[in-house]
């Protein structure tokens, strides 16, 4: 077993999950993101979550109505080609998930340029350059955001019509372009011309954004809203009280393997405070934060989202 999944299931049977789930963020919504899990794996997922939460959709935490206790979003980001394939698994749970699409790859044979990436391993560090410099090496390296390819990596349009009944639909941007290293005016084309386009390919409104790669600035935040959107999600550790800022919305990201051990430290919140306590990872993608700045945000989501 490998370590990883060692500390998995530690934190899964130290009382942690339970605590969080049962006692201490009990009304607190939970919105978790998945990406591109197989359907076996989706399905191990989510029977272990319904038993434990309350499913519920993105509009039902922003609608105001009551909620139940422990209410948990499920939502997926970039709209791969593979979420088709979960449409069983959802229907036979009654759930209904947000896909986050980006708007110039759905319906089209061209590529996520961080998957092309990942083939040399330079994902990370393209993530860290100015939009034009990442666009620049990506050219260089033989990639363009419009390149078609022999076989699609996104959900086609026939696809999206199919799921319309049982997937909520939202924007991802258009290529996936981190927003904080964009020009104003890209970073507004991305979050314009995505909710433009998708409206289009739906016949429905677009209503809310996934910032790609989680990361945004104050700047991001005001064009979502000029743009329309009613509201934006994160990766921010936490959770979601009723009332608090739309356009900031917490995230917890989870594995695509259906790993129940992995599965319950992630969701529960343990795993991602335990990251930023030991500087693995930072809380907020809006800007770094010092190691003790965990145990300040723990206290803040305790004493916001306790009834």
């Amino acid at each position: 077993m490998r370590p990883a999944s060692i500390a998995h299931r530690i934190v899964r049977y130290s009382g942690l999950p339970f605590l969080f789930r049962e006692v201490l963020f009990r009304k607190a919504t939970r919105i978790i993101m998945f990406h591109d899990p197989i359907p076996e794996a989706f399905d191990r997922a989510v029977t272990y979550l319904a038993r434990r939460y309350n499913i519920i959709t993105l509009d039902d935490h922003l609608s105001g109505r009551p909620l139940p206790d422990k209410p948990l979003v499920i939502t997926f980001d970039d709209g791969h080609i593979g979420n088709f394939a979960l449409v069983e698994v959802f229907r036979k749970h009654a759930i209904r998930p947000t896909i986050f699409l980006c708007a110039a790859i759905v319906g089209t044979n061209r590529h996520f340029w961080f998957s092309y990436a990942a083939i040399t391993g330079s994902s990370g560090p393209l993530k860290s350059l100015p939009d034009h410099e990442r666009l620049r090496v990506l050219e260089t390296s033989g990639f363009t955001p419009e390149q078609e390819f022999e076989t699609p990596q996104a959900l086609q349009k026939a696809h999206v019509d199919a799921m319309k009944s049982d997937v909520d639909f939202q924007s991802h941007g258009l290529s996936h372009a981190l927003l904080p290293a964009c020009a104003d005016h890209v970073a507004a084309h991305e979050l314009t011309d995505s909710k433009r386009l998708l409206e289009g390919l739906l016949g429905t409104p677009v209503t809310a954004f996934a910032f790609p790669n989680g990361d945004y600035c104050e700047r991001d935040i005001r064009l979502a809203r000029e743009a329309g959107y009613r509201c934006a999600v994160t990766v921010d550790f936490g959770f979601n009280r009723r009332g608090a800022d739309p356009f900031r919305l917490k995230r917890l990201s989870v594995d695509d393997t259906g790993d129940v051990d992995a599965l319950s430290a992630k969701v529960s919140g343990v795993w991602a405070l335990l990251n930023a306590i030991t500087g693995k990872r930072p809380l907020s993608r809006a800007k770094r934060r010092p190691v003790f700045a965990a145990v300040q945000a723990l206290a803040a989501q305790l004493v916001l989202c306790l009834p």
